[in-house]
């Protein structure tokens, strides 16, 4: 079942990318961030009220706060640098460096989550890295 969600993941970074470029027309893409978060914000908390899963806030530990905190940053930080690169740049070049993402969430997942580097996920990540510097060359 996770492949079905990460499948639908991808369906909707990819509209994600096409939609903020054309919304993104004639404002400043700090702006479009900002509304967007806003959006993702509503939603979430929507789908945990209606979930119920609001009552669990009080198990959460400091560990919990602290890593959840520091991915929120990082992943403002991600929208506000990928928002500026798909304003300027083309959505078909700035698509692919952003999910090299992939390549260095593996790297990092290898150290300091201890996960295992077998050759099949090796080869699979050396392939992402030689095609997204494909799609990226003029």
């Amino acid at each position: 079942m996770w492949a079905v969600y990460a499948l639908l993941s991808a369906l909707f970074a990819s509209l994600t990318a096409i939609l903020a470029k054309i919304g993104m027309d004639g404002i400043p893409s700090n702006l479009a961030t900002a509304i967007r978060t806003i959006v993702v914000l509503v939603m979430a908390w929507l789908v945990v009220l209606v979930a119920g899963q609001h009552r669990q806030i009080g198990q959460l530990t400091g560990r919990n706060f602290a890593f959840l905190i520091l991915s929120g940053i990082t992943t403002g930080l991600s929208w506000l640098f990928y928002f500026h690169a798909l304003q300027t740049g083309d959505a078909s070049k700035v698509v692919p460096i952003d999910k090299f993402s992939v390549v260095l969430t593996m790297i990092l997942a290898f150290i300091f989550l201890k996960e295992q580097a077998d050759i099949k996920t090796i080869v699979g990540g050396l392939l992402i890295t030689a095609g997204t510097f494909v799609m990226i060359l003029k």
